[in-house]
């Protein structure tokens, strides 16, 4: 249909995939040579140690180097320790990821926890409650990483059970916090979806109330010292939650992504209007990741929301087309890289696709998690399914029916990795908005400005308060 040969196909998905996802690795050397089990209880010896990359992290992965950044970013508020992180780091394999076997990855985490755990029980038992409380969100850290990179088996037990301690150890911590943490479940179509509901104090005054929900691979409990304990330090309550595709909803309740997103939000909002210590008048989403663009699909047609942070605004569909419409395009005068023409090149050789796919995984870190997971969360059982799904995530046509006052982030490396989506996102919106873009000099580049928690914070709720008028 559109002048491409299968052969040509499988060509170009290894090629266009390469450069998008592959970046310039720069490597090093270690002295040390650790040993640790794979999932059989095989002890094995790593071919190096975990080299120390030019830019000062410890893989020479871009991918693994970001998850570090992710992990160590989480020390700002107390959710994990910076020696700790690097200790595990340095226990990790990198051959074997590139290999595919990921078994030292969740070793090196999962010992971390497992070691952590008890510190954390017998400080509890001791009655010492904040040196308790502190130790279970750094477990809660561990264990969530552990299971990260598992998901290319969705059976493997380690993914349930690490994900189960992860849950365990977070909701210790939070039975310390002052006030507690309050679990609560929010009704949502035959089911329920697991939520967290964090008070400033006990007074069951009215407050402004921030719902903030996670994207394509996070964690509620990672929400809330990522963003949430930012929001109760200036005085607004805080509401977390995990829909489909995300947390518990998908491993224990098997519901997968779904694009329809203000079906899953509009519950969600029901619920916090319902609530005594909710101003219904100041109810902010805040969409983490991909959960930037599912915020903004359900922002569109849920207007109780007063303000929306967009961190960053992503239309998933757009990065599909990025990354294959240029090559897919190549010597075709005729073809149009736009959603359709390339749903409908992936359509007509899905094998061909698959090959690919399987090609551009190998000895890439990024793109075996990015597939494995996108397989996993959406619920296909092939790999070229998965774009296929991705491109339904589409915000055409839907940011000009946000009325909330919108903040859309942007950072400096997601610049250079998705051009001007973002940009162009906060150009169509028409509600009253505001553009910041983070920057390498701030130390806030990254995605999600991963790493730099206290000053991305600072700059996002300094917005929120004068749209809000919240002076706590």
């Amino acid at each position: 249909m559109f002048g491409v040969r299968e052969g040509d196909l499988k060509k170009i998905v290894c090629i266009l995939l390469m450069a998008g996802l592959l970046a310039v690795l720069v490597t090093g050397c270690g002295t040390q040579k650790p040993t640790s089990k794979d999932s059989t209880g095989k002890t094995v010896t790593p071919t190096f140690h975990a080299p120390a990359a030019q830019n000062g992290l410890v893989f020479k992965s871009p991918e693994l180097q970001f998850q570090l950044l992710r992990t160590l970013g989480a020390s700002a508020y107390g959710a994990a320790d910076i020696g700790e992180c690097l200790e595990s780091a340095m226990q990790v394999d990198e051959t074997q990821l590139e290999q595919r076997n990921f078994d030292s990855w969740y070793n090196a985490w999962n010992s971390n926890a497992e070691r952590l755990r008890p510190v954390a029980d017998q400080s509890l038992a001791g009655g010492d409650k904040t040196s308790a409380r502190d130790t279970y969100l750094r477990c809660n850290t561990y264990y969530n990483n552990a299971e990260f990179y598992l998901h290319g088996n969705p059976s493997d037990p380690r993914i349930s059970q690490a994900s189960s301690s992860a849950v365990e150890c977070f909701n210790n911590a939070g039975k310390l916090f002052d006030p507690p943490a309050e679990q609560v479940s929010i009704k949502y179509e035959n089911t329920t979806l697991p939520g967290y509901f964090y008070r400033v104090d006990t007074s069951n005054k009215k407050r402004p109330l921030l719902i903030i929900q996670t994207g394509y691979d996070g964690t509620q409990q990672e929400l809330y010292n990522e963003c949430g304990l930012a929001g109760l330090e200036r005085g607004y309550n805080v509401l977390t939650f995990e829909g489909p595709g995300q947390g518990e909803v998908l491993r224990k309740q098997g519901l997968h992504f779904r694009p329809d997103w203000e079906k899953v939000v509009t519950p969600v909002v029901d619920y916090a209007v319902s609530r005594k210590d909710v101003d219904p008048g100041k109810i902010t989403l805040w969409g983490v990741s991909m959960g930037g663009c599912l915020a903004a699909r359900a922002a569109a047609y849920e207007h109780r929301l007063k303000a929306l942070i967009l961190d960053p605004a992503m239309d998933m569909s757009q990065v599909i087309v990025r990354e294959f419409g240029p090559e897919l395009a190549s010597g075709n005068p005729n073809f149009k890289a736009d959603v359709q023409s390339v749903r409908a090149a992936i359509q007509q050789n899905p094998t061909a696709m698959d090959e690919g796919m399987i090609t551009a995984m190998t000895a890439n870190i990024g793109a075996t998690w990015f597939f494995q997971n996108g397989m996993y969360t959406f619920g296909v059982d092939r790999l070229s399914s998965f774009p296929l799904k991705m491109l339904d995530y589409n915000l055409t046509g839907v940011t000009g029916k946000i009325t909330a006052d919108t903040l859309v982030c942007n950072s400096e490396q997601d610049v250079e990795k998705y051009g001007s989506m973002t940009k162009d996102i906060y150009d169509a919106l028409t509600c009253p908005k505001k553009y910041i873009l983070f920057t390498n000099a701030q130390g806030a580049g990254a995605h999600c400005e991963m790493g730099a928690d206290r000053f991305a914070g600072q700059q996002k709720l300094d917005w929120l308060g004068s749209v809000i008028g919240n002076k706590e």
